[in-house]
């Protein structure tokens, strides 16, 4: 099994067991996380986002070799549409995931792009 298998298979579990804290354990710890600038409730953010999760997580681990570098295209393109949710967590100090001081919010900040560059490497999306 080649790092980028593991790598990917380790994400899918990952965003799996993510999608199923927003739907369960975690759920009010990612409302926290929810923009107040979106015009929905927190609650069915979280739960669209869960589901959302699952999904990417199950293609991660399951979709074929030809679609995984469209997996991960999407997969980028989710973590970018979730950041500003991290950013104003980390701007209006909002508690959540063990994040209670403005350093571990902002590390948390410089994480995303590391996490994007992980799935699109795992996933085999060309450099263009």
């Amino acid at each position: 099994m080649t790092g980028r298998t593991v790598l990917r298979l380790l994400m899918g579990a990952g965003f799996l067991f993510a999608g199923a804290g927003h739907l369960s354990f975690a759920r009010r710890e990612f409302q926290a996380q929810v923009p107040t600038w979106i015009p929905a409730d927190p609650d069915l953010v979280v739960v669209a986002s869960g589901g959302v999760e699952l999904a990417l997580g199950t293609a991660l681990v399951a979709a074929p070799r030809r679609a995984r570098p469209w997996v991960g295209g999407v997969i980028a393109a989710f973590l970018v549409a979730v950041f500003p949710g991290n950013f104003e967590q980390w701007a209006d100090r909002r508690d959540g995931f063990g994040l209670d001081t403005d350093r571990r919010r902002l590390v948390r900040l410089f994480f995303q792009p590391v996490l994007i560059a992980a799935v699109l490497w795992a996933t085999r999306v060309p450099k263009r």
